[in-house]
């Protein structure tokens, strides 16, 4: 059969991951496609370097316009990054009535429902395996493999930057910020790494998965998001005796109320498996209402794992190159007439547990004073510990662990706690989620 075009927009690492897999595999490729699937055409602005990457195998330009407008490409491949000139390139391809290949997680978030709007106008598909969890084939598992189910809830370690600095932050007992260097000279965080250390990062993958599993639009303007970067080793080290370990989780959730559509470090349950992901690796637990919880697990990034689910995506776009748009799988589970406009839960309006850290003095009706403004506020303790003072010390820390309660109804409690004259400095409070029994 005539081979399926493709016009590639970036060869940075994913870019360059992608030539070399579909360079490497194309018999394979092609007998699961039916058809050959060829990179006619690269827009780099370095085209000296993409030269060297594709050796004369295709052309390469550095206008990326001339390739979504070009009438040999029939898929393009959206690898630059970005909102502003990656939203124009797609929508472009998408009116010149080309399919469209990204892993830009930001892009969807965002603009997602007017660049699927488009889509669904021009009959084209738009792919995006490699937008969340890079080599983990999330989004087809929620999208296709688990479409039998009503999505109870999904919740990820969706971010390899952060996981590897709260991994190392448990195993050397080091500083965040030490631990942090350690990650840009290994080249895990970037040099600027506030869209992953401040959860953004997460927060765009958790739109996107929040979106398929409920059958709701786009609505990143709505996540709540919460990093690790103000996070102390010490709570580390209380969460490990205590038997949870701390990791920043990209969590929604459906209830009577509405949509919980949240992101920040989480306190879970050491016999977890998803506690136990270290280092940069990703995984995502979903729980449905027929199957359980499952859990998926791999490389969320680097140039080959997630060239695995652009090649994925590129394999699924050919097969279904030339069936009628109603027949195609949707874009986001649900068909475009079935998406639904639930509310998303302001944070204040979810329940969560809380592990709560206050420094106080080591003196007689402490515990008093700290267990009346608590049942004031109608929350209940689970566990409490206090911790042996120092030598010569006269204040000690108190860790508390709470039940289930309104998240307005512990900050009001902690706004109370921090007036109280046995409490020294500020509370610190993490979420905690069971995931499951």
């Amino acid at each position: 059969m005539k081979p399926m075009n493709v016009g590639l927009l970036g060869i940075g690492t994913v870019g360059a991951g992608t030539f070399t897999v579909l360079s490497r595999n194309a018999e394979e490729i092609s007998r699961r496609a039916g058809r050959p699937i060829r990179i006619v055409a690269v827009a780099e602005k370095d085209v000296a370097r993409a030269k060297e990457i594709t050796q004369g195998a295709c052309r390469v330009v550095n206008d990326a316009f001339a390739v979504v407008s070009d009438p040999e490409v029939d898929i393009v491949i959206e690898l630059i990054g970005g909102c502003s000139i990656a939203k124009e390139l797609v929508l472009k391809a998408i009116a010149n009535g080309k399919h469209v290949i990204t892993a830009n997680k930001a892009l969807l978030a965002m603009h997602g429902n007017e660049i699927f709007a488009e889509a669904q106008k021009q009959g084209v598909m738009i792919a995006f395996e490699a937008a969340v969890a890079g080599g983990v084939p999330i989004v087809k598992a929620v999208r296709e493999g688990l479409s039998a189910n009503r999505i109870e809830w999904i919740a990820g370690i969706i971010n390899g930057t952060t996981n590897f600095i709260l991994s190392e932050m448990r195993d050397k007992g080091l500083s965040f910020d030490t631990v942090l260097k350690e990650a840009q000279r290994l080249g895990y965080a970037e040099a600027d790494p506030t869209f992953d250390i401040e959860g953004v990062d997460a927060a765009h993958k958790i739109t996107i998965l929040s979106a398929i599993a409920f059958g709701i639009p786009m609505q990143f303007d709505k996540v709540y998001i919460e990093g690790i970067s103000q996070l102390n080793a010490k709570d580390i080290k209380y969460a490990e005796q205590l038997g949870y370990r701390i990791k920043l989780l990209g969590i929604t959730k459906r209830t009577m109320a509405g949509i919980e559509l949240r992101v920040h470090p989480t306190l879970i349950p050491a016999k977890r498996l998803i506690a136990n992901v270290e280092g940069a690796m990703n995984a995502v637990v979903v729980q449905g209402d027929a199957v359980g919880a499952t859990l998926y697990y791999g490389k969320g990034a680097g140039a080959e794992p997630t060239a695995s689910a652009v090649i994925a995506d590129l394999i699924d776009v050919t097969r279904m190159h030339t069936a009628d748009p109603e027949h195609r799988v949707p874009h986001l589970a649900f068909q475009p007439d079935q998406l639904v406009d639930l509310p998303i839960l302001p944070i204040a309006e979810v329940h969560t547990c809380s592990y709560l850290r206050l420094r106080v003095h080591d003196e007689p009706g402490v515990l008093a004073d700290i267990t009346r403004v608590l049942a004031d506020e109608q929350i209940s303790i689970d566990a409490l510990i206090q911790k042996e003072p120092g030598d010569g010390e006269d204040e000690t820390d108190l860790i508390l662990l709470t039940h289930l309660t309104l998240e307005k109804r512990v900050n009001a409690a902690i706004v109370r706690l921090e007036k109280l004259s046995v409490v020294v400095g500020k509370v610190t409070r993490i979420r905690m989620e069971e995931l499951g029994k």
